[in-house]
C-alpha cells in the first residue's frame, strides 16, 4: 500500500505535462539566415592516390616489375656496404652519385703514389633494394600524376669504364636511355702500377705486352684472373657506339639506326606480352625485350614484320656476330688452350648458346674456389716466387703449378676487351649491329 502510495503522485505529475505538451501550438519557421563564408577546400587524398594507385597504372607497374631481374635483389644485399658496387646495385648510392654529380674520373692520391676511382658512393648509402624511386624521382612530392614521368636522370654519361673521358649519349625519346645506360654500361681495367684506368688507346695502336707471365713483372700492368673481365653491363657502350678497343681496319666504327632512333623503352617496356617462352613475361616493367619482337613494330620503326624467323633483320645478323664470335675466340689461345672460360651450364652463364663453345666472357684461369676446372695457370699464387694463397691447400698448388702460362699482349688484351663488349650485350649484334662487327672484325686482323 506504500508502493502504491508514491506512485499515484507520480503518475499525476506526467499526466499534466504531457497534456500541457500536447497544447502548445508552433509558429511559423523563421527567416532563413545569410551564408556563411566558404573554408578553402581541402584535397581528397582517396582521389588523388587513385590517379596513380589503380589496376592499370601503378598496380600493374609493381606486378610486371616481380618479374625483373632488378627486383630479385641478390646483388643489393650482396654488395650492401661495398661503396664502389652499390652505385648500380643498391637504390640509395644510386641516388647519392646522381645527386651529388659524382664523377667518373681517377685521381692521384699522393700519399701513396697511385689512382683512386672516384664513382663511389659513400657508406652510409650504400644500401638499398632497386625499386620505384631509384628510377623515378619525384615520386609523392605532388600526389598527381605529375609525380610518376619524372625520372633520376637523363643526362649525357660519361663512362666510369674511360675514366670518364667517353660519353655514352642516347637522344632518342627525351635521353630516356641515358638512365638505362648509367647502370648498364662496363667498368673499367686498371693498371696495375699506377691503380689508373687503362690506355685503352695504347692497347689498339702499339704494341707492348700487358702481362708477361711473371706475376712480379715490373712492367705488367695487369694481373690477369678468372674474374679480368667488363663486368656485365656492356650494353650501354654498344648501343651507343662508342667505348671499344678500336683496332685501325678495314671496317670504319660507326653505327647501326637503333643508335639515334631507338629508346630502351621502344624495345624493353613495350606492350606486355609477346610469344615463345616468355609469354607474360615480357615488355612493361618486366624491362624484357626477349620474346617480344612485336615492339619493333609498335613503335613504327620497322615497316615490315619483325619475328624470329626473319631472316634479313634477325637471323642473318645474328649468325654473322656469333660467327665472329667464334672466330675471335678461336685466336685467343695459348699453347692451344683456349683463353676465355667455356661454360656450358645456362643457369651460371647467361650467355651459354651464344657461342659454339659456350663462352661466358670470364677468363680460363684457374681458381678452386671461383673456376676450380681453369686450365691456365693462376698468376695469383706467385708460383715463380713460392708464395701462393694461404687458402689453398697444397694439391691445388702443385695442380696450379703444372698449368700453362698466360701471357697477353697489348692487341690480345685489347681483343679480349672487345670480345666481352660484344658478347656480353646479350642481342649478337641487334643493338648495334655495325658497331659489333667493326670491333669484331678488326679484332681478327689485328690478331
Amino acid at each position: 500500500m506504500k508502493l502504491k502510495n508514491y506512485c499515484q503522485p507520480l503518475f499525476l505529475a506526467f499526466v499534466i505535462l504531457f497534456a500541457a505538451q500536447s497544447c502548445v501550438k508552433q509558429g511559423p519557421m523563421g527567416l532563413t539566415g545569410a551564408d556563411g563564408k566558404d573554408g578553402a577546400n581541402g584535397t581528397d587524398a582517396n582521389e588523388t592516390c587513385k590517379m596513380c594507385h589503380n589496376p592499370n597504372t601503378v598496380e600493374l607497374i609493381a606486378t610486371q616489375f616481380q618479374f625483373s631481374k632488378h627486383e630479385y635483389g641478390e646483388a643489393a644485399f650482396e654488395e650492401t656496404g661495398n661503396v664502389g658496387c652499390t652505385p648500380c646495385h643498391a637504390q640509395e648510392a644510386f641516388k647519392y652519385i646522381v645527386k651529388n654529380s659524382v664523377p667518373s674520373t681517377f685521381t692521384l692520391n699522393p700519399a701513396t703514389g697511385k689512382y683512386v676511382n672516384n664513382y663511389n658512393t659513400i657508406a652510409s648509402a650504400a644500401y638499398g633494394e632497386i625499386g620505384c624511386s631509384t628510377c623515378h624521382s619525384s615520386l609523392h612530392n605532388t600526389y598527381t600524376s605529375s609525380d610518376l614521368p619524372s625520372l633520376t636522370t637523363v643526362a649525357p654519361i660519361a663512362m666510369t669504364m674511360w675514366g670518364g673521358t667517353k660519353i655514352i649519349d642516347l637522344k632518342a625519346n627525351g635521353g630516356k636511355s641515358n638512365l638505362c645506360a648509367k647502370c648498364h654500361q662496363p667498368r673499367p681495367f686498371t693498371n696495375a702500377l699506377t691503380g689508373n684506368v687503362l690506355d685503352y688507346v695504347a692497347l689498339a695502336t702499339t704494341t707492348g705486352v700487358v702481362f708477361d707471365g711473371n706475376p712480379t713483372g715490373a712492367t705488367n700492368i695487369i694481373k690477369p684472373s678468372y674474374r679480368t673481365h667488363t663486368h656485365y653491363g656492356t650494353v650501354g657502350a654498344i648501343v651507343a657506339g662508342v667505348g671499344g678497343v678500336e683496332f685501325p681496319g678495314t671496317l670504319t666504327y660507326e653505327s647501326s639506326t637503333h643508335a639515334t632512333v631507338a629508346s630502351c623503352i621502344d624495345c624493353h617496356m613495350g606492350a606486355k606480352g609477346g610469344k615463345s617462352d616468355l609469354v607474360g613475361r615480357a615488355g612493361g616493367h618486366t624491362f624484357t625485350a626477349k620474346g617480344n619482337l612485336t615492339t619493333c613494330n609498335a613503335t613504327g620503326c620497322h615497316t615490315s614484320a619483325i619475328t624470329a624467323t626473319n631472316s634479313t633483320l634477325w637471323l642473318n645478323p645474328r649468325a654473322e656476330i656469333k660467327t665472329l664470335l667464334n672466330t675471335l675466340a678461336s685466336k685467343l689461345t695459348i699453347g692451344g688452350v683456349d683463353i676465355l672460360n667455356r661454360n656450358p651450364d645456362a643457369a651460371t652463364n647467361m650467355w651459354a648458346g651464344l657461342t659454339t663453345n659456350n663462352y661466358d666472357g670470364y677468363l680460363n684461369i684457374y681458381d678452386p674456389i671461383t673456376n676450380p676446372a681453369g686450365q691456365t695457370n693462376n698468376p695469383s699464387s706467385f708460383k715463380f716466387v713460392g708464395n701462393p694463397p694461404s687458402t689453398w691447400n697444397q694439391a691445388q698448388k702443385d695442380y696450379n703449378a703444372t698449368l700453362p702460362t698466360v701471357t697477353l699482349s697489348n692487341a690480345q688484351m685489347g681483343a679480349l676487351i672487345n670480345f666481352q663488349l660484344c658478347l656480353r650485350e646479350y642481342s649478337l649484334g641487334i643493338h648495334n649491329f655495325k658497331y659489333s662487327k667493326a670491333l669484331l672484325t678488326n679484332s681478327i686482323a689485328k690478331l
